[in-house]
């Protein structure tokens, strides 16, 4: 867009301390017709805001496909033997299995989650 988090707030740009202590050009310009030019900036940001608003809806949708066309869905039903991720924590050398298995799946809890019971029935 183009535009800074600031400005789609407020409708323009800050003046930072820094920049009213060197009396920056923003400082020593300013007059009446800045004036009204702020009004129509006040006028234009909803539309700014629009803008960013749909933006951000089409960078959605584009990170969504890009995601989706990768990502092989996955699903197990009760029954099924499976292997378990294991977290690396501590003292876990990077060569150590990333699998612990095999364990049954004994409920099916919400998408993509499961009680699991290893093979002993624990």
């Amino acid at each position: 867009m183009g535009v800074t988090p600031f400005h789609l707030v407020y409708g323009g740009e800050t003046v930072i301390s820094a920049e009213v202590g060197i009396e920056y050009d923003r400082v020593q310009q300013y007059d009446a017709d800045n004036a009204e030019r702020r009004q129509l900036e006040f006028d234009l940001v909803n539309e700014t805001r629009a803008k960013a608003a749909a933006q951000l809806t089409t960078y959605r949708q584009r990170m969504r496909q890009r995601y989706n066309r990768w990502v092989i869905p996955r699903s197990f039903q009760v029954g099924d033997l499976v292997w378990r991720k294991v977290k690396l924590v501590g003292d876990v050398g990077k060569l150590e299995a990333p699998w612990a298995g095999s364990f049954k799946i004994v409920e099916k809890l919400r998408s993509g989650a499961y009680y699991l019971e290893d093979k002993d029935g624990r």
